[in-house]
């Protein structure tokens, strides 16, 4: 039987409610497709923090020793910001060398978009946003600071070999889907980081001549992303670029709640982390009000990176019938709690009923299968 090793960190707020629904649906999807996971729970989190002041190099060691990491959220009023962020979240990206961060935009049948004229056929895109440089690499300084003269310096650092990898990793992306790929940019304000993400595309394209490559704006992107979605396919970005039109991508495809990524390490050396995209809300925990099906696809995520494609695709059926049977995304208006929602998309992934059809280019699948690299 296949045995795999996965972490799981509940986080803060709403975090342990809706990994607890994405492991009520791992369990019956075991049972269902024949495979084990050995689960290791780690207390990271808010709580944690005030009561040990540990962060993320406190459970690197044991956390490496996992296949993948299942991620609630994370964030609280009583710690300062920044804290939690980058020694938790921005940390393992650097020390996992978690490259590439793919978010899914597309959106499902029965889930409404405040965005006119978008459907589910013509939405249906995957973001690949470079995970570990540009502007989060937390270079920076401030001199005569809380005087008027204050001055402020933030560096972003970009690489040939940070974007290679990302970006060969998006035209295999690509080559499992509709086979367009779009560079996120803005190299005529950013000329010199630009021309090195532009240089970097334009000579990976030689080796997959598959797939056809296009640019666009950043600023041009938040136009077209609402208006003409069908545009794009998978689109590769660096860093700070990515983290916003990641969540306008969020906006279109029906909110946070249903909303999920994966933090991929490309080589394979360190566990990868998937989690939903939105917040830990910690007003509404407790409450059954927030919506479990991010975290449940990004173990769909978790579990297609991790080989189990028919089981991902499964989840993701099933996640996709129950979130159109919801009377809302989000809230007390639901007509289910997050448990109920949870176990319901349990149950169908137990007995198998659920329609794969509804998705007929599973994006767990298509992870699942990517082609090999064609760098020498």
């Amino acid at each position: 039987m296949r045995t795999y090793k996965i972490a799981v960190m509940p986080g803060d707020g709403i975090g342990p409610e809706v990994v607890a629904g994405a492991l009520a649906v791992l369990k019956a999807a075991e049972e269902r497709f024949g495979f084990t996971t050995e689960k290791r729970h780690i207390a990271g989190g808010a709580n944690d923090y005030l009561k040990t002041g540990k962060l993320f190099a406190d459970y690197a060691d044991e956390l490496s020793e996992c296949e993948a990491i299942l991620f609630g959220s994370m964030g609280d009023p009583r710690v300062t910001p920044g804290i939690l962020e980058r020694g938790y979240i921005l940390a393992m990206r650097q020390d996992f060398q978690q490259s590439a961060n793919v978010r899914p935009v597309r959106l499902y049948p029965g889930v409404e978009t405040p965005i006119k004229n978008v459907t589910p056929e013509n939405c249906d895109f995957v973001i690949v946003r470079e995970n570990t440089e540009g502007s989060y690499v937390g270079q920076g300084s401030t001199v005569h600071e809380g005087t008027p003269n204050a001055v402020a310096m933030q560096e972003s650092l970009n690489t040939r070999q940070g974007i290679e990898r990302v970006v060969d990793y998006a035209f295999r992306l690509a080559l499992g889907r509709r086979k367009k790929l779009t560079l996120c940019h803005k190299t005529n304000v950013l000329v010199a980081a630009g021309k090195l993400w532009q240089t970097t595309v334009n000579e990976l394209a030689k080796l997959y001549p598959e797939v056809s490559v296009d640019y666009c704006h950043v600023d041009a992107m938040c136009f077209h992303m609402p208006l003409d979605p069908a545009r794009f396919d998978v689109v590769v970005t660096d860093n700070l670029f990515g983290d916003i039109i990641t969540d306008l991508g969020a906006v279109i495809q029906g909110g946070l709640g249903v909303s999920t990524s994966a933090n991929v390490n490309l080589e394979g050396t360190h566990p990868s982390m998937f989690e939903a995209i939105h917040g830990s809300a910690p007003d509404i925990a407790g409450k059954g009000w927030a919506n479990p099906a991010g975290s449940v696809l990004s173990l769909s995520l978790l579990l297609g990176h991790l080989g189990e494609g028919k089981a991902a695709a499964a989840i993701e059926a099933a996640t996709v019938r129950v979130i159109g049977e919801l009377k809302a995304m989000a809230g007390p208006e639901m007509g289910l709690n997050t448990a109920e929602i949870g176990q319901r998309i349990a149950e169908l992934v137990a007995a198998g009923d659920y329609d794969t059809e509804l998705i007929p280019d599973p994006l767990v699948s298509t992870l699942a299968t990517l082609p090999a690299s064609r760098r020498g």
